[in-house]
């Protein structure tokens, strides 16, 4: 009978575990995608004023630094609204805040056609960062409540692939729209922005009709499916009761801040990289807006596939730390490596290197990142360390800008940054393992 009883449970966990791996596809299916689209929507509107630049420096006189500046202005009131718009955004819930970030940060960016001079393009690229605060964080600690932990940097990885993919598909429909100058009599750049933000605004619409909170709303889900997800998820959150953290707690969590100051550095070069990369290659290479938007999705191609491949790599093997820093370590050497050659060929090979790199970066990190908080400090711990890593945001852009001006060239700039990578990849490992119990 004893034996009867235990086959019993052996059978019920088997069909349990058939149950969670199918909603759990389910899940990568139906929520990752959209969620991967809104990205991609949230990154182009980030950074195709690197594509604007190609005639908007021209047209309004601005200079290498005020450009830098401009483009990295939008992270000073991003990092300024992170915060509370996460903790909103946990009290209202995911479905109603994202729509509203979207649908903002949409119309803010077409107004970006607009722009006139310094103080203008300042002011819109403030109002843009406050506008999309809490996005990022918002979606990350959105997962947290429908992927289990196991599957997290595979599933983080893959709605992140959007980082690159933005940057594979941006850049040829960027270049191509500049093409449209004069049309309307309006100049290329105006267009871009024009065309490219109006749709993220649609996508907040969107929103409202698709997310749902939790997977007890998800009717897509199967009863067993359901439960089996939501048992997962509720037997992580018992583990984890005795950890728990409020909101204060979580802000003075000595290693959240160690992390916040480890993934400074991926603003750092992420940005500096996608605001500076098409002036980068139209320094090497003298061809038109769309052929410098054709090259310039090679190395966001590159980092795809290093996205991908670390992510599944860190998930299997449980390690998080040294994917961190191997990737900080490959991405800063190639950086480095790029200053020291000349032409187009070594020079794209070397920037694609540098994002291979630092793409491989984010799904170990961030899965190490939510190890450290839980509860309703979730939220807002995610929002700290995204927050304070992206003032890296706005030194990177205003950095190399900067000193292309102080120098005339990129290498000084491309040094800077690699050098910070580095840095980063070495604080990363004095951090406790994810596997190990935290306090």
């Amino acid at each position: 009978m004893l034996l009867d009883v235990r086959a019993g449970q052996g059978d019920g966990d088997a069909l349990s575990d058939r149950a969670l791996e199918s909603a759990a596809a389910k899940v990568r299916r139906r929520l990752v995608p959209f969620l991967f689209l809104c990205y991609i929507f949230a990154y182009l509107d980030r950074i195709n004023v690197g594509f604007a630049a190609l005639q908007m420096n021209a047209a309004l006189g601005f200079s290498a630094a005020v450009y830098g500046f401009g483009a990295g202005i939008f992270f000073i009131s991003y990092t300024a609204f992170e915060i509370p718009s996460n903790i909103i955004l946990a009290k209202v819930g995911a479905r109603r805040w994202i729509a509203r970030i979207m649908i903002t940060w949409g119309l803010v960016s077409a107004a970006m056609m607009f722009v006139r001079d310094a103080p203008s393009f300042y002011a819109l690229r403030f109002l843009l960062g406050a506008a999309e605060a809490g996005f990022f964080p918002g979606i990350i600690y959105y997962l947290t409540r429908w992927v289990p932990a196991r599957e997290r940097a595979r599933t983080i990885a893959t709605f992140m692939t959007a980082v690159v993919t933005a940057g594979i598909v941006g850049g040829p429909i960027s270049g191509a729209l500049l093409t449209l100058d004069g049309a309307g009599g309006l100049a290329g750049w105006q267009w871009m922005f024009l065309l490219e933000g109006l749709p993220a605004a649609a996508m907040g619409i969107v929103v409202l009709f698709v997310l749902k909170e939790s997977p007890a709303e998800a009717t897509w889900l199967e009863p067993d499916e359901r439960a089996a997800l939501q048992s997962a998820l509720t037997a992580e959150t018992s583990v984890q009761t005795e950890r728990a953290h409020g909101v204060g707690e979580a802000l003075r969590h000595p290693w959240l801040w160690v992390l916040a100051l480890v993934y400074f550095v991926v603003p750092v070069a992420l940005y500096a990289f996608g605001f500076f990369l098409p002036q980068i290659l139209q320094a090497a290479f003298a061809g038109t807006p769309f052929q410098i938007g054709l090259l310039s999705a090679i190395p966001y191609l590159a980092g795809a596939v290093g996205m991908v491949v670390t992510s599944r790599h860190s998930d299997r093997t449980g390690e998080r730390r040294w994917h961190v820093a191997l990737g900080a370590a490959v991405a800063g050497a190639a950086f480095v490596g790029t200053a020291l050659v000349q032409g187009l060929a070594p020079s794209l090979v070397l920037l694609s290197i540098a994002m291979l790199g630092l793409a491989s970066m984010f799904g170990p990190f961030w899965t190490l990142a939510t190890s450290f908080v839980h509860g309703v400090g979730a939220a807002a711990g995610i929002a700290l360390i995204n927050s304070v890593g992206n003032v890296g945001g706005f030194v990177g852009p205003y950095g190399i800008g900067y000193l292309r001006d102080a120098t005339g060239g990129f290498s000084a700039g491309l040094v800077a940054i690699g050098m910070i990578v580095i840095l980063g990849g070495v604080l990363v490992l004095v951090v406790p393992d994810s596997n190990a119990p935290h306090t």
